[in-house]
């Protein structure tokens, strides 16, 4: 025998009933969030191919909702339609987990449930994250090794360099270093990272084959060494630094 009276039952029963015909109606009326049309319909365009990715982004990001609303929706509407099975065989209101009564109160507030408070899945909030990131971490994914200290080959960071040296949609007011002023000298790391050389003067400093013809190759560190050369030039003509007022 239930421990919820008649008008208990009656009162549940077409709360649920209200519930599964508005869940309906909102799956007939918007075709399932818009699920019944295609990407290409929704936004008039005959091909993607000569579009960047990013160009449908949004488009991207409404399907993937529209695919969450949908699957909540349609996992409520079965919840609802089990609930109203036990109400007709005579089950509902009891715990499908340990047998006990489900108190009036409870399925007052979540009239289609089928567990106590005690048994509920949905009683802890889930840890779990996506398992993209793990396979991101750390940045650029498992081909970066900068964290580990045997590994000095090259890894995607130093892939995606190569790339950035190619321009990005970046600014200097965007870098990481506050002072960068320059679009050459963007790349990650770049003023860190001297490939095939040991001091920094060796990057642009170079000779002919005879080693008497010196040239002057005028690139980032060039820039940066003359700057604070004329710097320092300008200091000493100020006798900065001196004890002399």
């Amino acid at each position: 025998m239930s421990h919820l009276s008649s008008e208990q039952l009656q009162q549940l029963e077409h709360r649920l009933r209200e519930q599964r015909e508005d869940i309906e109606t909102r799956l007939a009326y918007n075709e399932h969030y818009g699920m019944a049309a295609t990407t290409r319909e929704n936004i008039d365009e005959l091909s993607f191919y000569d579009n960047h990715p990013g160009d449908l982004g949004t488009e991207v990001f409404e399907r993937g909702k529209d695919l969450a609303l949908a699957e909540h929706s349609e996992l409520l509407l079965d919840r609802v339609d089990a609930a109203l099975e036990r109400m007709q065989d005579g089950s509902y209101g009891t715990c499908i987990t340990c047998g006990q009564p489900i108190s009036y109160e409870r399925l007052n507030a979540v009239p289609e449930t089928a567990y106590c408070i005690e048994h509920t899945p949905q009683r802890e909030v889930s840890s779990k994250r996506p398992i993209e990131e793990e396979f991101l971490y750390p940045p650029f994914g498992r081909t970066s090794m900068d964290e580990h200290d045997d590994q000095n080959g090259f890894d995607g960071e130093d892939a995606w360099q190569i790339v950035e040296s190619f321009g990005t949609s970046n600014s200097p007011a965007m870098a990481e270093d506050n002072e960068i002023d320059d679009y050459n000298d963007m790349e990650i790391e770049a003023s860190n990272e001297l490939d095939g050389f040991v001091e920094p003067y060796e990057s642009f400093v170079a000779t002919d084959i005879t080693g008497t013809q010196v040239f002057f190759y005028r690139n980032g560190v060039y820039r940066k060494h003359m700057s604070s050369t004329r710097h320092l030039e300008s200091e000493d003509s100020l006798g900065t630094g001196s004890n002399e007022y």
